[in-house]
């Protein structure tokens, strides 16, 4: 992830440049929103746009996919065909990280990672809206926000698409695979 707390001019212009071309790359995942709204609000929040750089370094490919009709805030996803790769083989949370006993721990978790970048894990009906705007995770499987209740008992949620079918599945927040990640949700 980027280390400078702000992106420089040619940074900054470089992230708008990809996510403009995206964005009209992508009409179905946002019917009906202007680039040029989006980029006027991306213009006056620099901390969020740091956030989108974070998502796109590390392998995210984020686009908008909506607008919050009470904020007016633009909803941007991770949309990349699989898992972003930056953000694979780690655990769920610092707890379940601590917990691992025997083979060595990843360097990182999901709940640790977003909320450095400033955004957060996608919940379980965002990820289900997501794949409604395409076909997501046919290889790989993302981390999405757990109940608590669930994480109480050491559990945590990941889905995946599978047979042209959603998949909601549970294992324990310590475990982590090479092909799991988590996909972010950031609103600007």
């Amino acid at each position: 992830m980027p280390k400078n707390p702000t992106l420089t001019a040619p940074q900054r212009d470089a992230l708008l440049k990809t996510l403009k071309t995206r964005f009209e790359h992508n009409t179905k995942r946002h019917a009906n929103l202007a680039w040029t709204e989006v980029q006027a609000r991306l213009e006056v929040r620099a901390d969020k746009l740091k956030s989108l750089a974070e998502m796109e370094e590390t392998g995210g490919e984020p686009d908008v996919v909506g607008q919050d009709k009470k904020t007016g805030e633009f909803i941007f996803f991770d949309c990349a065909p699989e898992s972003p790769t930056g953000r694979r083989s780690v655990c769920f949370d610092r707890a379940g990280l601590e917990s691992r006993k025997g083979n060595a721990p990843p360097a990182d978790t999901a709940i640790d990672m977003a909320t450095a970048m400033g955004i957060e894990l996608l919940t379980e009906a965002e990820y289900r809206e997501l794949q409604t705007l395409g076909e997501f995770d046919l290889k790989t499987s993302s981390w999405v926000q757990t109940p608590a209740r669930i994480r109480q008992l050491g559990g945590a949620l990941f889905c995946d698409r599978r047979y042209d079918t959603v998949f909601t599945y549970h294992n324990g927040a310590q475990s982590y695979y090479a092909a799991r990640g988590f996909r972010g949700v950031l609103k600007v």
